[in-house]
């Protein structure tokens, strides 16, 4: 079964074919590079046309980090993590560094400003061999480059300074900036973020596919996922299912459906859908336009989401994305009390309880009023991740042309750095922290 998209409840499917007929204009501006952001649109042919050579040197490098390193650090916020974890989680496990394997464990910093969780990763590492891979382009990206600048050190104290070059890769900027400056005199190994390519759209580059490698995954068979999803995808046509995920959703939020829900049953889809939210928000959220994208754990969140998803506000639709069957044969068994009454599950397989919870709830909602888009495709695998990917990429750069937007951009991410570099003491930043301090300090924030 390959990637395919339906949809229960649209409600007024004249909208979804005026969303159609808009799509060739969508396509032909993604495809054409003519639209804007057209200079971040390198993802694109990456999976058909990836430096070869840059992945035998991923794969090095990975090789490397496995024989000598009992745990990888991968340091990064946002598009520099959110990719690798995903595919972790959704081909290996949720529970990978619990599961016994041949690969490091795999720990992720520099996507908060937690002490609690600093320490508790600085604990983690005593005692065993380990390795750093920090993302990020410029290198200045408060978070990571704050988690950096601390297990830098202590890997320093650990191997001596020629001792640690040799564990820790930079994933930067070709050319510029302060963490390719410093790799550069340091003697780090390091990978290129391409200029052409945005974090959330990074997961097929070296952001993530060394962490991918070193998990052991097979990253020729996630590429070749992608690069059959690139060839399927570029055919402008209303059997395209990014046309048809874009209409769908598209001609629900024209309906006043702000706010679109991914779900899934299978636990190895959470950190897929996180980073879903990062494309999709990053990408659509700006000029006071945009679908809300959020995300639940089915079954689990039925038993705390599911009662505002079937009676709650009506401007929510969910897009469901479902698997073939997992591969694992668990049966209910037989119970001579019977006290829960659940002896008519008797020999009735796990996967078969999954599916009919997926239908009945899908039902469920419908009939509440909840529109519901479904996405099914093959088994979770490293091919199926690299056709998911591209499916969501490139139907987001479609779904923001559709919406109005450059869906390549995020001018809006500056703010809270602006104000949190005054807040901190930055040089340069006194007349703003004053008035900051001002608001929050001195007098009720509401009506100011």
């Amino acid at each position: 079964m390959s990637l395919s998209v339906s949809v229960k409840n649209m409600l007024s499917f004249a909208s979804y074919d005026a969303l159609m007929a808009e799509l060739p204009a969508a396509h032909a501006t993604l495809t054409g590079h003519t639209g804007k952001g057209s200079d971040f649109l390198g993802w694109l042919a990456l999976p058909t046309q990836i430096d070869r050579d840059e992945v035998e040197a991923v794969k090095a490098a990975a090789a490397k980090i496995r024989s000598d390193s009992q745990v990888l650090l991968v340091i990064g916020i946002g598009g520099s993590y959110l990719g690798a974890r995903a595919a972790i989680e959704f081909i290996k496990s949720p529970n990978y560094n619990l599961v016994a394997k041949d690969s490091p464990k795999i720990f992720f910093a520099g996507n908060s400003l937690s002490a609690a969780q600093a320490e508790e990763l600085i604990s983690l590492l005593d005692g065993v061999d380990y390795s750093i891979n920090v993302i990020s382009k410029s290198g200045t990206t408060t978070e990571p480059a704050v988690a950096f600048r601390i297990f830098r050190e202590l890997i320093e104290q650990r191997y001596g300074a020629e001792g640690a070059k040799e564990r820790i890769y930079a994933t930067t900027d070709k050319a510029r900036g302060a963490l390719k400056t410093l790799a550069d005199s340091l003697g780090y190994t390091t990978f290129v973020i391409p200029d052409d390519v945005g974090g959330r759209f990074s997961v097929l580059t070296p952001v993530g596919l060394l962490p991918i490698a070193v998990a052991g995954i097979d990253i020729d068979a996630m590429l070749e996922g992608a690069a059959s999803m690139a060839v399927r995808l570029a055919s402008p046509s209303a059997d395209n299912p990014a046309w048809q995920y874009a209409a769908a959703r598209n001609a629900l939020y024209r309906q006043g459906y702000t706010t679109e829900i991914i779900a899934a049953y299978e636990p190895r889809f959470r950190y897929v859908g996180e980073w879903w939210k990062q494309l999709y928000g990053e990408s659509e959220g700006k000029d006071l336009k945009g679908i809300f994208p959020a995300s639940v754990d089915l079954t689990a969140d039925l038993h705390s989401m599911g009662q505002y998803i079937q009676q709650g506000m009506r401007n929510i639709f969910e897009t469901v994305v479902t698997f073939e069957e997992s591969g694992a044969h668990i049966s209910v068994p037989m119970s001579e009390d019977n006290l829960d009454g659940l002896n008519f599950m008797a020999g009735k397989e796990l996967d078969e309880l999954n599916r009919m919870a997926s239908l009945g709830t899908i039902l469920a909602h419908v009939d509440g009023g909840v529109p519901n888009i479904a996405i099914e495709l093959d088994a979770p695998s490293a091919y199926t991740f690299g056709e998911l990917v591209y499916f969501f990429e490139f139907a987001c750069g479609l779904s923001g042309y559709l919406l109005g937007v450059n869906p390549f951009d995020q001018p809006g991410v500056e703010a809270y750095k602006q104000n949190m570099y005054a807040l901190i003491g930055k040089p340069g930043f006194e007349a703003k922290r004053a008035e900051l301090e001002a608001r929050l300090y001195e007098g009720p924030m509401i009506g100011d």
